[in-house]
């Protein structure tokens, strides 16, 4: 065999092994972070607020903690990002794993309001930001595990697999609820509501071992770390990038605050239109594995016609489900709830979810990729996903109605199609076929900033 073949097998076994990586890792954190998102709809409220507080006044203060939680994440980009591009992405996510895990076993063990008072929001809500810092540093280093060590021709495709992560590890944290919430009304909320929480050790263990057998990534061992002329590398992002992380916050409010609509509010929504709790959790379930499979379509989909198309077409759908998204909850038909979780979550929310890890790293140089990716995606996720249950459940409140909401939901969509349209040519490009052959040099290919502003 000859050389060439021989670094193209053994290219071809480490892109799998980040693919692996990636999708597993970002399943396990992303586990531990939806976590809270379950249980606010479900339980927090109950337990970590005064007994005569209003139902829906307590969730609103669970979500108040989630969107504190989003208010974080900016803080972990940075940080992590800096550690990702001054040392390693292998560090920086060894690192988020390891706070994310701490952080949420400790969340099982939280005394209640019943037993500690004040003080048990108060520690929640500590755990929460800690839980954000984490979260903050996960996603860019997960995307650039694999979005760096492949060629651009399949990026949008592998890259998806770390997206498809996060849907499986919202799919395990549903299923964990979903099993504890069949005990006893007394039992789930006594005890079953923590076991989800205490299984994030055992999470912890796994993701651990898969993360300290990973390689570092390619740029690495060639010295693009050392590369990042600022001392920090956000700030140098935020110079030399501006107009991409602007571009890379709007595409994220459409992908991001409809999620949380779609995933925590409507959870809310449908028990207080009558729904049964479990059919809910089963919507979500169902839905997120269709997700995870169509996430992959839509990324492939995306290295075939361009980024910006998908992504567009994402954002229309939002539009176009809004309404019709909640009527289908609210018509208390199993079938009805089922099928409007997978339109909106295996449809609309995977064509840009899935589209996002290539769009994103095709914005920014590789020096200042992990900080610039970090930031966008990050800072987006506080005023979207991070106030969106948040906003929804005090329209519902005021307005006991699902049609402010849906509005709300169409103004996301509008802003993201805003900035699709001043994304310039970055999420038109299709790469050459040619490419695949140099996949299993992902350096050369990854050095080819895309971002307009250099």
């Amino acid at each position: 065999m000859t050389f060439s073949k021989v670094s193209a097998v053994s290219g071809q076994k480490s892109v799998k092994q980040y693919v692996v990586a990636s999708l597993f890792g970002s399943a396990l954190e992303w586990y531990d972070f939806f976590l809270y998102a379950t249980a606010a709809s479900l339980v927090l409220g109950k337990l970590f607020f005064p007994p005569d507080t209003d139902p829906l006044v307590a969730t609103m203060g669970a979500f108040a903690g989630f969107a504190v939680g989003f208010a974080a994440r900016p803080i972990g980009g940075i940080i992590f990002g800096h550690i990702g591009d001054k040392i390693s992405r292998k560090t920086s996510l060894v690192l988020t794993l390891s706070i994310m895990g701490a952080a949420t076993f400790i969340m099982g063990l939280l005394p209640t309001y019943a037993q500690i008072g004040i003080f048990a929001p108060i520690l929640l809500l500590v755990l929460r930001v800690v839980q954000g810092i984490a979260a903050g540093g996960e996603w860019g280093g997960g995307v650039l595990l694999i979005s760096e060590n492949t060629g651009s021709s399949r990026r949008g495709l592998l890259s998806a697999f770390s997206q498809s992560g996060v849907s499986l590890g919202f799919v395990l944290s549903a299923g964990a609820f979903f099993l504890v919430q069949l005990l006893p009304e007394e039992q789930f909320l006594s005890w079953g509501w923590r076991l989800p929480f205490l299984l994030s050790v055992l999470i912890f263990g796994v993701g651990m071992y898969i993360r300290f057998r990973l390689p570092d990534n390619q740029d690495f061992k060639k010295g693009d770390a050392q590369a990042t002329s600022h001392r920090l590398p956000f700030i140098e992002a935020i110079k030399t990038h501006p107009k991409e992380i602007l571009v890379g916050m709007g595409l994220r409010v459409a992908e991001n605050g409809g999620s949380y609509l779609f995933l925590s509010f409507s959870i809310v929504y449908g028990v207080h239109v009558g729904v049964d709790r479990g059919i809910l959790l089963a919507g979500v379930m169902l839905s997120m594995l269709f997700s995870f499979g169509m996430t992959l379509f839509f990324g492939h989909l995306s290295d075939k016609i361009g980024r910006r198309k998908v992504y567009a077409f994402g954002a229309v759908m939002l539009v176009v489900i809004a309404f019709p998204f909640f009527a289908m909850i609210g018509s208390n038909s199993n079938t009805l709830v089922i099928l409007a979780y997978f339109i909106a979550n295996g449809v609309c929310h995977a064509a840009m979810i899935g589209t996002q890890p290539a769009f994103f790293h095709e914005l920014f140089d590789a020096k200042i990729r992990y900080s610039g990716m970090s930031i966008a995606h990050e800072v987006a996720a506080v005023f979207a996903g991070g106030l969106a249950p948040l906003i929804a459940t005090a329209l519902l409140i005021k307005f006991d109605s699902y049609v402010p909401v849906a509005i709300y939901a169409i103004g996301l969509a509008c802003i993201t199609l805003l900035a699709l349209a001043l994304s310039g040519k970055v999420g038109d490009m299709r790469p050459a076929r040619s490419e695949d052959s140099t996949a299993k040099s992902p350096v050369a290919l990854d050095t080819l900033g895309t971002g307009t502003n250099k």
